[in-house]
């Protein structure tokens, strides 16, 4: 018997932690509901203010109207008196009575509609400034919901593609590599045409006998020729 109770114990506080999981997991949902529902209250308290504000202007309309009536009584009861009508007199100060007792009754009534009102009025304002700012808490909450969302998206994006990110790493590296080969390319062809340039008009100028070749070609004749200069006054007393 022992073992069966504390097998339903552990039965309800499994339940009270999946309960709470779920709670938790909610909580926003579940006070942005709170909120809806308070404010459908407050809509509900507002339209019983309109009705009681409407049962204030009916009550002082007849206050109203019982003062303009027992003035009215008095006013006959005053001319009965004046005729000698006093049987007359007394049954208007009856109805003067009545009046008068309604109108207290009325009066009554119409400050405990100001107390009611005005206590509602403050109820209703202290309720929608608590739920202005239930408001702002849930904007809060939700934005931070929101970042906690994407950062742990981004999180477990960057853990599930981190080789991803890494073969596209290294394909940005070959796509540099490959651009700096091309650049390569392109300035050892330039600078190919430019010496192929150099040799082909080098060429023409050694052909019009212009250049560096045909000057040092004249520099070792004159150098020749020197030499063989003192060489001919001998040869010619040899003869």
């Amino acid at each position: 018997m022992a073992i069966f109770s504390k097998i339903l114990t552990m039965l309800r506080g499994d339940l009270r932690e999946m309960g709470q999981s779920v709670v938790d997991q909610n909580a926003t949902t579940i006070y942005e509901q709170e909120i809806v529902e308070a404010k459908a209250h407050v809509a509900k308290a507002r339209q019983d203010l309109t009705a009681l504000m409407a049962k204030q202007m009916q009550s002082a309309r007849e206050i109203e109207r019982l003062q303009k009536e027992i003035a009215n009584y008095e006013d006959k009861a005053l001319q009965a008196l004046q005729k000698n009508e006093a049987a007359l007199a007394e049954e208007v100060a009856n109805k003067i009575a009545n009046l008068e007792t309604a109108l207290a009754e009325e009066n009554a009534a119409h400050q405990s509609f100001d107390g009611q009102l005005q206590r509602l009025k403050g109820l209703i304002v202290n309720a929608e400034t608590s739920l202005r700012e239930h408001e702002r808490q849930l904007a809060m909450a939700k934005t931070t919901e929101s970042v906690y969302r994407a950062t742990s998206m981004i999180e477990d994006s960057m853990g599930s593609s981190g080789s991803k990110l890494l073969n596209a790493k290294e394909s940005m590296e070959r796509i540099k590599q490959r651009q700096q080969d091309h650049a390569d390319r392109m300035q050892a062809r330039a600078q190919l045409d430019s010496e192929l340039s150099d040799r082909a008009l080098d060429a023409k100028l050694a052909a019009a006998g212009i250049g560096e070749l045909q000057d040092k070609k004249a520099e070792v004749m004159a150098r020749l020729k020197a030499k063989a200069a003192p060489a001919g006054p001998d040869l010619a007393k040899v003869d």
